[in-house]
């Protein structure tokens, strides 16, 4: 990757029982996901970044700039990064409305990036916020109003540490929205930590996996996610990404068909105009295989494929990597299923998809 468009780091803390020994070269563009368990490290690395921990080892280049060094001595301050930061509790300020915790963002901020306040206001839907106090705000408004506050002070990058982790599922869905726009239109590079798979699929472009301290995994989105050997990732939320677009929309139903390399599929709804890029997450649970063609079946898509790779899973089921055009998709089938199919690498068979949910997708997070 290239150094001026990256994030070089190497860190090596150790604390009581935990050590975390990390090195990444992170694309500083997009959106770039972080997940892991808890303890696995990923706070701990986003407050290394930001300088707020001094491990006994460390370096970061930010665009070919050095910032953290230990052998040449160099320490940028924390106020001196030029990184926003987004905590968990969005931590705003009880005595000023919404519009004075923004200001009071952007009067921090010794930079200039051209980020202009009434765009990311718009982009935030905070226009009918403005004069309230934090009291009088939803989990979902405040959260709104930390993350605007972190881009008005025009930095490099901005870290957000399970932003959503404090939301129910209500004030999620309520703010969802709103970072899928940020995604889409802003160019502020995030690095976005969370232990929620939904959350990093839908939202990330790149994903870095922690466990124990150290990076198992690093690459795109795409890449990772269909990978079987990683514990982390094959659990209940297992499942792929693939990119595709808009090729019609059925009124009458209300029913979008979208192209991939692999095929066509039907998804709710309409998620954009026709031609629009969309990312479709398909969880592994959602995925059936069979020999031969269904005649007559409710699920309407069913395409087919080839098994790339056979990985056995926890309890009763197996994970299966299958090749669809140059994308692939993860299936969980029981272990008897496998058996009585006599499934093996190398078969071609098709694939039925219960479920496939859908959103659209930035020109940036294609290029990355």
């Amino acid at each position: 990757m290239n150094a001026d468009s990256s994030i070089q780091l190497a860190y090596a803390l150790q604390r009581d029982d935990f050590c975390l020994d990390v090195k990444l070269d992170l694309p500083l563009r997009g959106i770039t996901g972080v997940f892991g368990q808890s303890g696995a490290g990923k706070t701990t690395l986003l407050r290394c970044i930001a300088g707020l921990e001094r491990p006994q080892a460390g370096r970061l280049v930010v665009a070919g700039e050095l910032w953290q060094d230990g052998f040449e001595k160099v320490w940028r301050a924390v106020h001196e990064r030029n990184i926003g930061y987004v905590f968990q509790e969005p931590r705003l300020f009880d005595h000023l409305d919404v519009r004075g915790n923004i200001n009071y963002g952007m009067r921090r901020s010794e930079h200039d990036n051209g980020t202009d306040a009434d765009h990311v206001i718009g982009l935030l839907g905070l226009e009918k916020l403005l004069t309230r106090k934090p009291d009088a705000l939803s989990g979902g408004e405040s959260q709104r109003v930390a993350i605007a506050r972190a881009l008005l002070r025009a930095p490099r990058f901005v870290l957000m540490d399970e932003p959503l982790a404090s939301l129910d599922q209500a004030r999620k869905d309520e703010i969802f929205p709103f970072l899928e726009r940020l995604h889409a239109e802003s160019d502020v590079p995030i690095i976005y930590v969370s232990h929620n798979l939904d959350e990093i699929c839908r939202l990330c472009d790149h994903l870095v996996v922690l466990d124990a301290g150290g990076v198992v995994a690093d690459g795109d989105l795409q890449s990772i996610l269909v990978r079987t050997d990683l514990p982390a990732l094959t659990g209940a939320d297992a499942g792929s990404v693939i990119q595709g677009s808009v090729e019609s929309y059925d009124k009458q139903d209300d029913l979008s068909l979208l192209r991939f390399s692999g095929g066509t599929l039907w998804v709710l709804g309409r998620p954009g105009s026709k031609g629009a890029t969309v990312r479709a997450r398909i969880k592994a649970n959602d995925v059936s295989l069979c020999r031969t063609r269904p005649e007559k079946s409710t699920i309407l898509n069913i395409l087919p494929a080839t098994i790339e790779a056979i990985q056995d899973d926890p309890g009763p089921s197996v994970l299966v990597r299958l090749v669809m055009g140059t994308d692939r998709v993860i299936g969980r089938v029981t272990r008897r299923s496998a058996r009585e199919l006599a499934l093996q690498n190398g078969d071609e068979l098709f694939v039925q998809i219960k479920s496939v949910v859908v959103r659209p997708q930035s020109d940036k997070a294609k290029e990355a």
